[in-house]
């Protein structure tokens, strides 16, 4: 059963781990495809309440706006057992590129419109989903404020975001929670944002706790696959980076668990105020990231899995 753990000082709890939903709709495989596979996926979210997993992830971006419907219908009828969390900022173009608006009028339009595809009447968390150069963050968290005012959301996120950015935000009101990109070879928020967010009282949900699948030891890359585009994942990178899937492997053998577990234990036993949100499409994987619970790593483990990212082959994204 999954665990519940608290995220910041305004009363948020969350199941950890949760449920990132961005895979079961988008950037990993087609439009076809996730249509092919939504029967599986709304499987995915009745066992995920029956092993006590109610905090899900998603984002209008996602699909775009495809995922959130299928949220939308997995949660109906029984809303109040599960933690929504959606996000805005992030808009797709004509041109099949993106652009950030963080506008008073496009959080209002954004979160009008996702209410609308998701079927509720408020969101548990509600993120900016990345920090808009043209907005400053100011304006964006007083229409926040306003939405949690009128029940529009409970709680207030930022993702993809900095300390200033954090610091900023958190004076015009409380941040519940940052989710940020945090696993064995995804390093870089240690040094000043993770301490900044502790410091605030601010809650930690760590996406791509699995290094986007790479860490399970087992990834395998379709034609439609976003990560084809990371230089990470290229493949060169990917040759150099096995050393590291090799030292997951040695820990799972000895723990008798799959390397998945042990990449997501890692991250679970970083503090009781971090919530990964590792994402699956797939029953069977969300048995296993829930039974990465009874992972318990040693110092010995952790100190072989402490692999900076400076040995780490590749950026975390391609340069835009």
């Amino acid at each position: 059963m999954a665990a519940t753990r608290r995220l910041g000082t305004q009363g948020l709890e969350a199941s950890a781990p949760g449920l990132g939903c961005m895979g079961m709709s988008a950037f990993y495989l087609s439009p076809e495809q996730a249509l092919e596979n939504e029967s599986e996926s709304l499987r995915v979210f009745d066992v995920a309440l029956e092993q006590g997993l109610n905090f899900l992830d998603t984002s209008d971006i996602y699909g775009p706006f495809t995922n959130e419907v299928l949220l939308g219908k997995a949660i109906k009828g029984r809303r109040d057992k599960f933690i929504v969390c959606t996000k805005f900022g992030i808009i797709a173009t004509p041109e099949g590129g993106m652009t950030l608006d963080s506008s008073r009028k496009h959080v209002r339009e954004a979160c009008e419109a996702s209410l609308k595809r998701l079927g509720v009447d408020c969101i548990d968390l509600y993120y900016q989903h990345m920090v808009d150069p043209k907005t400053p963050i100011e304006e964006t968290m007083e229409e926040l404020k306003l939405l949690v005012q009128e029940g529009k959301i409970k709680y207030i996120g930022l993702s993809n975001t900095g300390v200033d950015i954090v610091r900023r935000a958190h004076k015009i009101h409380p941040i519940s929670a940052v989710q940020l990109e945090w696993s064995i070879w995804s390093r870089h928020a240690e040094k000043d944002l993770i301490p900044t967010l502790r410091e605030l009282g601010i809650g930690i949900v760590a996406y791509s706790p699995l290094g986007r699948g790479f860490l399970t030891g087992k990834l395998e890359l379709s034609e439609n696959d976003w990560r084809k585009t990371i230089p990470r994942f290229a493949e060169e990178a990917m040759k150099r980076n096995a050393i590291i899937v090799d030292k997951v492997k040695r820990v799972a053998e000895r723990h008798g668990c799959s390397p998945a577990q042990v990449a997501l234990a890692w991250v679970l036993q970083q503090g009781s105020d971090v919530v990964p949100i590792p994402g699956t499409k797939r029953v069977k994987y969300l048995l296993e990231n829930v039974g990465s619970l009874k992972v318990k790593l040693t110092l010995e483990d952790m100190k072989e899995l402490d692999i900076p990212e400076s040995d780490v082959a590749g950026e975390r994204y391609a340069q835009s």
